[in-house]
């Protein structure tokens, strides 16, 4: 999908205030209420927006620790039935299939150190796993960086009218 500069002041209005009115977007951005609403609509519809629900922050609920794990897998297991088996664990909160020295990727969050051990164990424990390498996350600088990109893609949209 083509986004321009208007798609991403839209996107950023609302990734900064989700709650945001369309009708406050058109105020604060001088754009007609109905072609806010069709570039959302539009955005929506083509996956550029994914969603618009809260995002929970696990720290707040005593996950302070984040950690990935290099998951090298049973290859007669296929890597979906193991995604299925790693879903059952209510710490595993992303799985990736990666290339490189292991088969899947997954962000892990845990309540301590030990708590993570836990966790991995668990990762173990569903027998789909061959073996596991893991990092701890010591500091976040970022994450969840899309708008850089939006703004980057919409620099390089064509120009001409747009609805």
């Amino acid at each position: 999908m083509v986004v321009d500069p208007l798609d991403s002041r839209i996107a950023e209005l609302f990734t900064d205030d989700p709650r945001m009115s369309v009708l406050e977007a058109s105020r604060r951005l001088s754009v007609a209420r109905a072609t806010i609403q069709a570039r959302l609509d539009r955005m929506q519809r083509d996956g550029v927006i994914a969603g618009w629900g809260p995002r929970i922050e696990p720290r707040s609920l005593g996950y302070p620790v984040v950690a990935y794990c290099s998951l090298t897998i049973h290859q007669d297991s296929g890597h979906d039935a193991v995604a299925a088996a790693l879903a059952e664990i209510p710490e595993i909160q992303e799985v990736h299939t990666v290339s490189g020295e292991s088969d899947l990727l997954a962000k892990v969050a845990a309540r301590s150190n030990p708590d993570l051990q836990r966790v991995i164990d668990a990762i173990i424990a569903t027998r789909t796993v061959v073996r596991s390498s893991t990092v701890i996350v010591l500091n976040t600088h970022f994450e969840g960086r899309t708008l850089p990109l939006m703004r980057a893609a919409a620099e390089h949209a064509p120009t001409g009218p747009r609805t």
